[in-house]
């Protein structure tokens, strides 16, 4: 799956942006990515639940709403009780994550959690059975086009590995520095779910560069089976 990162979008054209990755029928985005940063878990400020409202309103494509904020316990399950697909908090941030985790299911939302690079994740293993993504995080969080931290791959692996065993039941999803130059590898390491920011809002035609992203993966994965 693809999921553009509006973070890298002109603001100004919002509704536009989104509907130019929208793309043919199974070809343009899976996800749209929604970076929410309040200013203070990280040290940029973009966009809150007004804007996702007006997103939602706007266009059928599911919303991953990504939160980079302080106390997600409290503020997160807004934006799922306002109809986003999935809602990704940080596990540096959480106060109760498996309680959240449950609340955003009560609220409607598909439950995400989001780990930082220098974070481990296996004191979280056990927590992510209440998960239905997990967010590597391939930079470190608060602004887009930053350079892909590829020792972030090793989580991801044994990621792959705990869901294909059936000790977790989830998306495994990558966000940051991922373009033509870095997905194979991101794939190979067993990826599900790839955010796109630069990549795609950058060329010409967005729409054909989520396409061809997928194509990266799809053609990488037929290479592997044979």
């Amino acid at each position: 799956m693809i999921a553009p990162s509006i973070l890298s979008a002109d603001f100004a054209r919002l509704a536009d942006e989104v509907a130019a990755v929208k793309g043919p029928p199974g070809r343009g985005a899976d996800w749209l990515h929604v970076d929410v940063m309040d200013a203070h878990f990280v040290p940029n400020l973009t966009l809150g639940l007004p804007v996702v409202q007006s997103l939602l309103a706007t266009t059928d494509l599911p919303l991953d709403c990504h939160l980079m904020i302080e106390n997600p316990d409290r503020w997160a399950i807004a934006y799922a009780e306002a109809g986003s697909y999935n809602v990704t908090v940080h596990v540096e941030a959480a106060d109760d994550p498996v309680m959240l985790a449950k609340n955003l299911r009560a609220a409607g939302a598909k439950a995400g959690l989001a780990i930082k690079p220098g974070t481990p994740l296996e004191p979280y293993v056990e927590v992510l059975k209440h998960y239905d993504t997990l967010l590597v995080m391939s930079v470190e969080p608060g602004f887009g086009g930053q350079k892909f931290i590829a020792d972030v791959l090793d989580k991801v692996r044994t990621a792959r590995t705990m869901v294909d065993t059936g000790h977790l039941n989830l998306v495994v999803e990558i966000d940051g520095g991922i373009n033509t130059d870095t997905i194979e590898e991101a794939a190979e390491a067993g990826v599900d779910c790839f955010v796109a920011g630069s990549a795609v809002y950058a060329a010409a035609d967005p729409a054909q560069a989520v396409e061809g992203l997928r194509s990266q993966v799809e053609t990488r994965s037929a290479h592997t089976e044979r």
